[in-house]
């Protein structure tokens, strides 16, 4: 087994998973053990970062840094906001130090590494720039549950549930439908399915992994709806697409 050492001089975006401490990967549990800083993203609406909890066991002597985004929908304070990161980053890297951030998920799976990688960009080496995948989401949701995602010909679509709209063309459009931040608009969306008589073929898990939050929901047409968190995510099973074989018989 190859253990990953962080370089001098290099920024690493690692995923470590929906936030589950067991389900780092070796490499990424090697990468942050042995960074010399640790960039730990939190929004503002939180009193915490959910990656830092998760990588708490490998913490030692790393400085910590908690960056704090915010959460709107503005994709120019957005950029601003990670650019302005991405300066004090580089200047870290250019003195030599090895710099590990680390997010929830995957670091390319709608996550704020995607931001300041594309900052980073601008400001360094691509040779010097690294990501190392983790768990997403919807394949910790499509475990709980143990149901394949797609099969031979099938389609898989992931997007946010903020637009009900795209949504429901989005049903139309392939056989096996992911959501996340479902719990914004879950009214709205549990009557979308509802109308479509696709509540009992979708799966819903919020806070996965994170212990006594975790809620898991096999079957929403026999679930009574409770506040969930904006970590929310659903999978619905539309259907399959037949096979070339049997298309043409």
């Amino acid at each position: 087994m190859k253990n990953e050492i962080p370089q001098s001089g290099h920024f690493y975006a690692v995923g470590v998973g929906p936030g589950d401490p067991d389900l780092l990967t070796l490499r990424a549990a090697h990468l942050i053990e042995n960074a010399d800083v640790i960039l730990a993203p939190q929004s503002k609406n939180s009193k915490n970062s959910l990656a830092l909890q998760a990588i708490e066991p490998l913490l030692k002597d790393q400085e910590i840094v908690v960056s704090q985004y915010p959460m709107v929908r503005d994709n120019g304070k957005t950029r601003e906001r990670w650019k302005l990161l991405a300066l004090d980053v580089a200047d870290r890297c250019r003195r030599g130090q090895s710099v590990v951030q680390v997010t929830l998920g995957d670091p390319l799976i709608f996550a704020t590494s995607s931001y300041l990688l594309e900052a980073l960009a601008e400001q360094l080496p691509a040779d010097s720039l690294h990501v190392e995948p983790g768990i997403s989401a919807f394949q910790m949701t499509a475990s709980c549950f143990s149901e394949a995602l797609t099969l031979q010909e099938d389609r898989l679509m992931i997007m946010s549930a903020t637009d009900l709209q795209a949504v429901e063309k989005a049903l139309d459009q392939c056989e096996t439908l992911v959501l996340y931040k479902a719990a914004g608009n879950l009214p709205r969306l549990l009557d979308l399915l509802r109308e479509r008589k696709l509540l009992s073929a979708a799966r819903l898990v919020s806070a996965g992994g994170q212990g006594e939050h975790e809620v898991r929901v096999a079957d929403l047409n026999r679930w009574q709806p409770v506040k969930l968190g904006y970590m929310t995510t659903m999978i619905i099973h539309i259907g399959t697409r037949c096979w070339q074989e049997e298309c043409e018989g």
